[in-house]
């Protein structure tokens, strides 16, 4: 069985709009029977945790060179969701 994916969704308070970009995540996760652990922080904390991470997704400015970030600000303006969602599922594939 192949190691559960870590996904960090995170925002500049790690609260409202992480939350929105979470709950549709995961819910395309399983769509796609991908098996991943969906963990929200503050982009902040980023640092300290993306070393175990997979993938980052970041509703704010965020850049690392280890690990793919995608900036998904269209799950909450609806406007390109659905490309975002491509990324997000062909990374963790």
């Amino acid at each position: 069985m192949e190691k559960k994916k870590h996904i960090l969704i995170a925002c500049g308070t790690g609260v409202a709009t992480s939350t929105v970009v979470s709950m549709r995540v995961k819910e395309e996760l399983e769509k796609n029977n991908i098996q991943a652990t969906v963990e929200q922080c503050k982009v902040s904390e980023l640092p300290s945790k993306v070393g175990s991470a997979d993938l980052v997704v970041t509703t704010t400015s965020y850049e690392n060179d280890e690990i793919p970030v995608i900036r998904a600000l269209s799950f909450l303006t609806g406007v390109d969701v659905e490309a975002d969602i491509e990324k997000i599922i062909e990374i963790l594939k």
